[in-house]
């Protein structure tokens, strides 16, 4: 037998031990990318890092003992250079759980080049992993790192060390940061059964105003609920939601916004391994932005917002997947200045109304009628509000997860 027959069969046979494994990679946590900003503006905000280590923490919704990690450059203009990557438990701040550190390759190499606007996956590590877990990955970046792939107002504490600090037990004397910069991902191997959930967002799935480092998102909330009953213990929970992103128009005044939904859809959901199911909770940055964050010109109507929900459905289902609608929570009295109007109030209204009756979606969830004031809808609940009138807090967030049936999602 040559080597290449022996290369083929090795192939063939790891293939053929795969499948009858019945295993298959699923995201146990994640996260999207914005556009990067102007290379002066992230330097001016110390957001372009050289001869640094980030440890970045993320938490897990499901278990598991085999991992990998995704590494993104999205909407990145040159390539970024890993110089060496590690993963681990978490320990309290910077720390890791002694033993628990194991160093990530990218095809058997120890660095990486990430291509602009590419991801890398690393090879898989065996490393055992609980629900609910607190994850470190250590990046070390020996070059100057200006590219994309950088989620914005995580509410989690990423922790930087110089020079290559990725084996360390801590970080000593560490500068901080609220973002996830170029880790996307956190996949890990699953029994066939097993799959992704998407919830696909704005801020408000992003959760915004929650507690720093507590994982009070409501898609926080919601993989504990999962975990909590017999049959749905197996699905990952994905968040790709962002602050102020909206569904038909891009980021104008602050790139950090994102684009549009419909054109981030395939990226964020429909590219995602094991992906089975999709929460979509977007509308009302559609709404509140123009003539605010947005020109005028991008005033929509509420058939407008409608027609785009729809796009996101159509491309759920021709990829077998299930998709929900969530009504889009109430905003009047937001401190937002002219993020409200009386008129925008008529067309969030329609929204939630097609999304409670239409025939597009395969269920909906009413987060609008979960966290408002009964004695005044249009408002929500003061115990649910974080105080802006339009993010809820950390008990918003629950009430928002314990709102949606768990029966779809077996």
């Amino acid at each position: 037998m040559n080597i290449r027959t022996a290369v083929i069969l090795g192939f063939a046979f790891a293939s053929v031990s795969l499948a009858a494994g019945h295993s298959h990679w699923i995201v146990t946590w994640g996260a999207s990318a914005s556009p990067q900003q102007d290379e002066a503006q992230m330097r001016a905000e110390k957001l372009v890092y050289e001869n640094q280590t980030l440890r970045e923490i993320v938490h897990s919704s499901v278990g598991g003992d085999t991992v990998r990690v995704r590494l993104s450059n999205a909407y990145g203009k040159q390539a970024v250079e890993i110089g060496a990557a590690h993963i681990a438990l978490s320990a309290k701040g910077s720390g890791v759980v002694p033993g628990s550190d194991h160093v990530l390759t990218f095809s058997g190499r120890a660095t990486v080049s990430i291509p602009p606007n590419a991801l890398v996956i690393s090879d898989p590590v065996k490393l055992a992993i609980l629900a609910a877990q607190d994850v470190a990955v250590s990046l070390f970046l020996p070059k100057a790192a200006v590219g994309g792939g950088v989620h914005y107002s995580a509410q989690q504490t990423t922790y930087i060390g110089q020079g290559d600090l990725t084996a360390a037990a801590s970080i000593p004397q560490a500068a901080t940061v609220e973002s996830w910069v170029f880790l996307s991902d956190l996949d890990l191997m699953a029994p066939e059964r097993a799959s992704t959930l998407v919830a696909f967002g704005d801020s408000i799935t992003d959760g915004a105003h929650s507690t720093t480092d507590a994982n009070h998102r409501w898609p926080n909330f919601f993989a504990d609920r999962l975990l909590a009953r017999s049959g749905h213990r197996e699905i990952g929970v994905l968040d790709a939601g962002i602050g102020g992103n909206r569904i038909l128009h891009d980021a104008v005044s602050n790139v950090r916004f994102g684009v549009n939904g419909l054109a981030r859809f395939d990226r964020d959901v429909l590219a995602q391994p094991g992906i089975k199911y999709v929460i979509v909770l977007e509308g009302i940055n559609d709404l509140g932005h123009p003539g605010t964050s947005a020109p005028t010109s991008e005033t929509v109507s509420a058939e407008e917002i409608i027609a785009g929900l729809e796009q996101m459905a159509q491309r759920a289902h021709e990829n077998g997947l299930r998709v929900f609608g969530a009504t889009l929570t109430p905003f009047e009295g937001t401190t937002y200045p002219g993020y409200f109007t009386p008129e925008r109030e008529v067309k969030r209204k329609a929204v939630n109304e097609w999304i409670r009756t239409g025939k597009v979606f395969d269920g909906f969830i009413d987060f609008d009628k979960s966290v408002r004031d009964p004695a005044h809808p249009d408002r929500m609940l003061p115990a649910y509000d974080s105080g802006d009138h339009l993010h809820p807090n950390d008990a918003g967030y629950k009430a928002m997860a314990g709102a949606i049936d768990l029966s779809p999602f077996k």
